[in-house]
């Protein structure tokens, strides 16, 4: 998946030089008289190449601070998917998560999220591959598993429930209390990368019936600029940071494809989305942008966009896009220009 691996990434070193990177200085500076012209009064980005941090730009906030990234958030849900898969934890991306979390389906009507939404029969069959593919059709009435691309929190609240508890870390009767998945990604990722992100749990506002401890609590992060650029360079590199392979290089490959079930169910716009990545496969998300680009995206104009065939990492968080597909993919373009 990527050529050039860098074994001791450096975004907290001063930055390099474009030229050592094969980067045009003055079409970088383009770029980023195209972010000062367009951009609103709070943004930061950053560009970087080969593992080298080249650009970075702020405005009305603190590259250090700790920002809610929302659903950006997801691609690292995807990451500890693909670890407890390969540790034998889950016994295959297939495999009913009701086998591993049955409290998903002890949700009946008048306590679901809202009026005729529950857990359904249907729900049994939905597999750990449709919750990260957003293809589950959780609590959805119509909506078979793995037959429409639905966007839903409350689906990526149930993956991150159903892999914490396999590792002895949530229980329903006590949510707050408990270590909770984030005590997977600090284990698996955030300690061996010296990452400084923070976490939260998030709710929307219920009706009390609701049973929000088996389908509520987001498990959202919050994240400096830092952050956001070790991830995407973990993305690059494979899964792999400085000598150790933090997440199995073949999950990431088929993570940053188009899932299954939206190539074989879904309509070809549908196109768009792999397991907690959005992907460029076939070139829907960014038409005149290289095909193998992805991103981890998020509500609040937060993106951290990997191109692997030219080694390019660009963050933007908060940036300028109100869509994935919006005002932002304009720097995009202009940094992509920049490469030689």
């Amino acid at each position: 998946m990527i050529a050039g691996a860098h074994s001791s990434p450096d975004v907290e070193e001063p930055l390099s030089a474009p030229e050592q990177v094969d980067i045009s200085a003055a079409a970088l500076q383009q770029a980023e008289a195209w972010l000062i012209a367009n951009a609103s009064d709070r943004y930061r980005a950053s560009v970087m190449r080969q593992g080298r941090l080249v650009a970075r730009w702020h405005h009305g906030v603190e590259p250090d601070a700790r920002l809610p990234i929302a659903s950006a958030a997801k691609s690292v849900f995807s990451c500890i998917l693909g670890i407890a898969v390969a540790e034998g934890a889950i016994r295959s991306v297939d495999a009913a998560v009701a086998d591993y979390y049955p409290e998903m389906l002890q949700v009946p009507e008048g306590c679901g999220p809202k009026p005729g939404r529950y857990a359904f029969e249907k729900d049994r069959t939905i597999t750990f591959r449709h919750l990260i593919s957003n293809t589950s059709g959780y609590m959805k009435p119509g909506e078979q598993p793995g037959h429409v691309f639905h966007y839903q929190t409350y689906g990526m609240n149930i993956l991150t429930h159903a892999i914490a508890k396999i590792y002895g870390l949530y229980d329903v009767r006590d949510p707050e209390g408990c270590a909770g998945f984030k005590a997977l990604v600090d284990d698996r990722l955030r300690t061996p990368m010296g990452g400084q992100w923070g976490y939260y749990q998030g709710n929307f506002d219920l009706h009390e019936d609701a049973l929000i401890s088996i389908f509520g609590y987001y498990d959202g992060m919050k994240a400096s600029l830092t952050d956001l650029e070790k991830l995407g360079l973990l993305w690059l590199q494979g899964g792999r940071w400085a000598d150790r392979q933090l997440v199995p290089s073949s999950w990431l490959d088929e993570a940053t494809r188009v899932a299954p079930d939206i190539v074989n169910h879904c309509p070809p716009e549908d196109r768009k989305y792999g397991y907690g990545f959005w992907t460029n496969e076939y070139g829907l998300l960014w038409p005149d942008l290289p095909r193998d680009s992805f991103a981890a995206a998020g509500a609040g104009s937060h993106l951290v966009w990997v191109c692997p065939g030219l080694e390019l990492v660009v963050v933007q968080s908060p940036g300028l896009y109100r869509d994935i597909q919006d005002e932002g993919h304009g720097l995009l373009a202009r940094v992509v220009a920049a490469c030689g």
